[in-house]
């Protein structure tokens, strides 16, 4: 069931404990709630994006004018998709999120897939050289793969746009594959997003990195005033050097709490795809589909893997909680494999 538009989201129904959702659902700091509680009593005003747009470029140590904040990453796509940047030749490296080539298609570009096998780490031989945007997910969704930032780096040349979805990058600790700080990459657009850490879907905010022309082309295809007062002032707060900080610290969590969800996996004979690095696992299940159902009756919503191109009904996407919730998934799954 190949469908761009399916997402995790989807998967949820009430009573149900949510492992389909690549959110961290802890309680926002009092750092980061305040302000936008506090941004509430501006609201006649228009948006001003200036303080954050500031902030994020001093955190990733470039100039405000290739800072452009968006209403969600996500919408990024869209804007890459309807913006004239001369793209005839769009390749998107898959299984990854689906809205990159969703947004392409929708504006009319024919897209190619460029699909890894397992364990999905990147090769650069995949991409035919003949392409003009290549778009790629590092970390990975729904494959938690983290590709070396050189090589996804040798994709970037004269002549093309190289576009790397890092929604997930402040879930690694030191993001060692981040390009967010390169500016000597011509035509690098590198997107970020602070859902995922802090649990911001609802909000919408997001922002994108990329030469100062690219930006400017890309704000022209903007809505004006696309991020509220509220989501710019979460995206000033997460940008400061106490946020990144927390960031670093929840990553190292998480990392223990992912190695925690693995051995269990990995003692039910169901190791995952490749090196997970982010605040999920891939893992390949057969029967998966009916597998999946019995998880719903017993409580547990996984994401299905069959709406990702290269990927399959047998293979399931879990995201990563706390060890008790995974060791009573574990128990759970290992009841439902029996």
């Amino acid at each position: 069931m190949e469908s761009l538009g399916f997402h995790g989201d989807a998967e949820l129904a009430p009573g149900l404990v949510d492992l389909a959702v690549n959110v961290r659902p802890d309680p926002l700091p009092d750092w980061l709630a305040e302000p936008i509680a506090a941004s509430l009593r501006r609201l006649a005003a228009y948006p001003d994006p200036g303080p954050a747009r500031a902030a994020l470029a001093a955190r990733h140590g470039r100039d405000p004018e290739e800072v452009l904040l968006t209403a969600g990453a996500a919408q990024a796509f869209t804007l890459l998709a309807q913006a004239r940047l001369g793209v005839a030749r769009p390749v998107v490296v898959h299984p990854q999120f689906t809205e990159p080539e969703a947004a392409l298609a929708a504006a009319g570009h024919r897209v190619e897939r460029a699909v890894l096998p397992p364990p999905f780490l990147l090769t650069p031989e995949v991409v035919r050289e003949a392409a003009d945007l290549v778009v790629i997910g590092n970390p990975t969704n729904p494959t938690s793969v983290a590709h070396p930032a050189e090589i996804v780096a040798s994709l970037a040349r004269p002549g093309r746009l190289l576009v790397v979805d890092e929604a997930f990058a402040d879930t690694v600790p030191g993001e060692p594959d981040s390009l967010a700080g390169r500016r000597d990459l011509p035509g690098l657009v590198v997107l970020r997003s602070f859902t995922k850490t802090w649990g911001l879907a609802g909000l919408r905010i997001g922002y994108l990195l990329a030469p100062a022309d690219i930006v400017e082309r890309l704000r022209g295809v903007q809505p004006l005033w696309p991020v509220s007062t509220p989501a710019l002032a979460a995206a000033l707060a997460c940008a400061s050097a106490r946020a990144v900080a927390a960031e670093e610290e929840i990553a190292r969590e998480l990392a223990g709490r992912r190695d925690h969800l693995v051995a269990g996996l990995d003692k039910l004979g169901m190791p995952v795809a490749g090196t997970p690095a982010s605040s999920f696992v891939l893992v390949h299940v057969p029967d998966g589909e009916a597998v999946r159902h019995r998880l719903r009756s017993r409580g547990f919503a996984v994401r299905r893997g069959d709406s990702f191109p290269g990927l399959g009904p047998d293979w399931l996407r879990i995201a990563v909680r706390d060890t008790a919730t995974s060791d009573s998934f574990l128990t759970v799954l290992e009841a439902s494999l029996a």
